[in-house]
């Protein structure tokens, strides 16, 4: 039987000569959920996902996804495995067209995606498929536009894009509404809600109004450390997260 938690952490720390960033942490990501990872600055939320996303190597601890021990695997291992992080493995070519940049995300997830020497007849095979999911990112007025000429939200439409191509099973998006405005906020947020259908999602977001919105579960970060975890509802009332937030801002 699948395990419940897709994503557990075992006592995960990570210390920088003598400074603990990430400290014991154990946390557990249901399957299907949309979980986020909040916290002041500093919390140690970027190491926690650098850890999980083996950019790191952690100092003690352990990673399990779906149940198998990942903690000294690659990223492209993990990648494989089906567990994604947006907005850094998905950076998307500035000078191709919204379709050609979805093209090639499907044509990495097959192992073609640098057989630019072949005829167009072989790839214009994907083109169903990467019209399909530049539709559900809401970009199908945008399929012959370059990559560079798009707006900052469309653009991280975009990006969203090219990572479901690559069909992952959890998908870690890291700081999604970054510099957006609030009418892009809206746009990604309900996208982000969309993709989740059938996935499991865990991210970092300081916008904590959305963070409100999407997430089933709210891991709060201090210090390194698991200060509360809980729906928003509890969590936001939790004693010591008001008090993390008030003392130093939620940057």
């Amino acid at each position: 039987m699948a395990d419940e938690f897709i994503i557990r952490t075992e006592g995960l720390t990570k210390e920088f000569k003598g400074f603990i960033a990430v400290n014991n942490v154990n946390l557990n990501v249901r399957r299907g959920s949309i979980h986020a990872l909040i916290g002041p600055n500093g919390a140690g939320k970027t190491t926690c996902f650098n850890l999980i996303t083996k950019f790191l190597t952690p100092t003690r601890g352990q990673i399990l996804y779906n149940g198998a021990d990942i903690t000294r695997d690659k990223p492209y291992e993990i990648a494989l495995k089906g567990l994604v992080r947006s907005f850094q493995i998905s950076a998307t070519f500035p000078h191709l067209t919204v379709l050609e940049n979805v093209r090639i995300a499907l044509q990495r997830k097959l192992g073609t995606s640098f057989h630019f020497w072949k005829s167009d007849r072989t790839v214009e095979v994907l083109d169903e498929r990467a019209l399909e999911l530049i539709e559900q990112v809401g970009l199908s007025a945008f399929v012959d536009r370059e990559a560079v000429e798009l707006s900052y939200g469309r653009k991280r439409a975009l990006e969203i894009a090219t990572t479901i191509a690559l069909d992952p099973e959890m998908l870690l998006l890291d700081e999604p509404m970054a510099g957006m405005g609030r009418e892009d906020v809206l746009r990604i947020s309900q996208l982000i809600r969309k993709v989740a259908k059938g996935r499991t999602v865990l991210m970092i977001e300081h916008n904590l109004s959305v963070v409100a919105d999407l997430s089933d579960v709210i891991t709060v970060l201090a210090r390194g450390e698991i200060l509360a975890e809980g729906p928003y509802a509890v969590v936001s009332k939790h004693p010591d997260v008001v008090d993390a937030y008030m003392g130093t801002g939620h940057g």
